[in-house]
């Protein structure tokens, strides 16, 4: 009996690998084994960067609230201890909002909360 190798699946998933290695340069968007290592590191690059990105935005909204509220004569440490003391839950991506766009706002926060 011949041998099956069902060549549609194996050629689907060929087509698969080179579509989303589209754009890259040289053979890793035409040679499929060239293709398949590279978009493997690369999407293992694209998860890690997406965790990155977390931590990233995070330490900015602490630089920036930071900064803020050692304007009005405290530090960030103790400016985050006093709001859960007051049981105000405000996220730092709010808090850090409010201190770059409604200053005003912040200020007060921050006088309610000293």
């Amino acid at each position: 009996m011949p041998r099956s190798v069902n060549a549609v699946a194996s050629r689907a998933r060929r087509k698969k690998i080179l579509k989303q290695a589209k754009g890259f340069y040289g053979k890793r968007k035409n040679v499929y084994t060239v293709a398949k290592n590279v978009l493997e590191k690369g999407l293992t690059y694209s998860y890690v960067g997406r965790k990155l990105k977390k931590r990233n935005y995070r330490q900015l909204w602490i630089a920036r609230i930071n900064a803020a509220v050692r304007a009005e004569g405290i530090t960030y440490s103790e400016f985050i201890h006093k709001l859960s003391e007051k049981n105000i839950d405000l996220n730092r991506k709010v808090l850090a909002d409010l201190a770059m766009n409604e200053p005003e706002t912040f200020k007060n926060l921050v006088a309610s909360v000293k």
